[in-house]
């Protein structure tokens, strides 16, 4: 039998941060603004000049940062958001959060937002959240052009592309603001967090306040005094802080992001490049400007009916091999129909169609060649059993 590695397991935390949690843990410090300096502070400098921008503000979660980002735009209650109907099912929670409507758009096989959906939504949009879903970038160039255009703001949930770049500038850098996530299944892992990055100094300001910066501890984050006076006391606290201990975490595994984007990468286009053989698989291109920086594999099953789908899941189950198709898993929360909570509901057949045959696969980058060549036999073999009984 096929060794199949376990592919939840997260990337490991380097022993360098070690020392920081013992001493957090030892002094109980783990309050973001008891002190000068704190690791969250330090994050969040660090994360700024990795990204290139101006600003960031680490939080508890993606979530958090897409809810502030939404909430510090000039927008009133109602307004409508357009975004990719395929993501998860917090990137939407979010929009509703922030007291707004999510306006769901078409997604293609590429797993990439409906150009043609998005160019006829635009026009009655407020705003644009584009959702890079499992590291997938959408045509960039199009959107960024069409939202300037319309004179709306386009905000970033860049969660799963931590890395990757278009035309060379880094994904969560080309909108308003950007927003990652530091959960255990991302490039950078500390259970829960996330951040957002903006270079605009009003957009930040609001967003630290917002974030739970009481009276006058905005002075300990990057920012234009005059901009945070000017929103003292006049906004809500949501106290959507990080802590210290996560900072300290996230901080060690900066310097190790380039060689996990690398590994990554590699990992990906290895075992895409063995599952494009069958002609029963489709693992889409990327585009051209894009260099991606994934860390799971998204495949389509190409001419198999509901019960060879079915069987394929019970294969690579019995092998070890953990593959969730999105629109097959019951209650997923990557399926736009399962978001009851929504204040308006869409029919997106181009969508519904694709969920239905997109399969999902973790590929850490700590995974070696041959356990990603052991992955891919798994599938390849599974098609090949359903595929020669179906022959017989």
């Amino acid at each position: 039998m096929v060794n199949i590695p376990n592919v939840k397991d997260a990337e490991p935390i380097p022993e360098k941060a070690l020392a920081d949690i013992s001493r957090l843990m030892n002094n109980g410090d783990l309050f973001r603004y008891n002190s000068e300096g704190s690791p969250a502070e330090k994050l969040e400098v660090e994360f700024a000049r990795t990204m290139g921008t101006r600003y960031a503000l680490a939080v508890s979660s993606c979530s958090a940062a897409l809810f502030l980002a939404l909430k510090s735009l000039d927008l009133p209650n109602g307004a409508r958001v357009l975004m990719p109907a395929f993501t998860f099912a917090a990137v939407p929670s979010s929009v509703v959060h922030a007291n707004f409507i999510p306006v769901l758009c078409e997604c293609g096989d590429d797993y990439r937002i409906d150009l043609n959906d998005f160019s006829e939504k635009i026009k009655k949009a407020d705003a644009v959240l584009i959702s890079h879903m499992r590291g997938h970038t959408s045509d960039m160039d199009v959107i960024i052009s069409e939202c300037k255009q319309a004179k709306i703001p386009l905000i970033e949930d860049a969660a799963h592309s931590l890395g990757t770049t278009w035309h060379g500038n880094k994904i969560g850098t080309l909108g308003d603001a950007g927003c990652f996530s530091f959960q255990s299944y991302k490039m950078l892992n500390a259970g829960e967090g996330g951040i957002f990055v903006t270079d605009n100094a009003e957009l930040f300001a609001k967003a630290v306040i917002m974030s739970g910066a009481y009276e006058h501890n905005w002075m300990k984050h990057q920012g234009e005094h005059a901009s945070f006076k000017k929103w003292q006391n006049k906004l809500p606290l949501y106290n959507m802080r990080i802590n210290n201990l996560s900072a300290a975490i996230i901080r060690a595994q900066l310097p190790e992001l380039n060689k996990r984007i690398e590994k990554g990468r590699h990992n990906h286009d290895f075992t895409a490049e063995r599952l494009n053989r069958s002609p029963w698989i489709c693992v889409p291109e990327k585009l051209r400007p894009e260099t991606r920086a994934p860390d799971s594999i998204q495949f389509n099953l190409i001419d198999m009916n509901s019960g060879e789908i079915d069987l394929f899941e019970k294969i690579t189950s019995l092998s070890g091999l953990n593959i969730q198709i999105f629109g097959r898993t019951k209650n997923n929360a990557r399926a736009f129909w399962n978001w009851k909570f929504l204040p308006e509901t869409f029919e997106l057949p181009k969508t519904r169609k694709m969920l239905m045959t997109a399969c999902d696969v973790r590929l850490p980058p700590k995974l070696s060649q041959d356990e990603c060549r052991n992955i891919s036999d798994v599938i390849l073999s599974a098609i090949m059993t359903i595929k020669k009984g179906v022959a017989a």
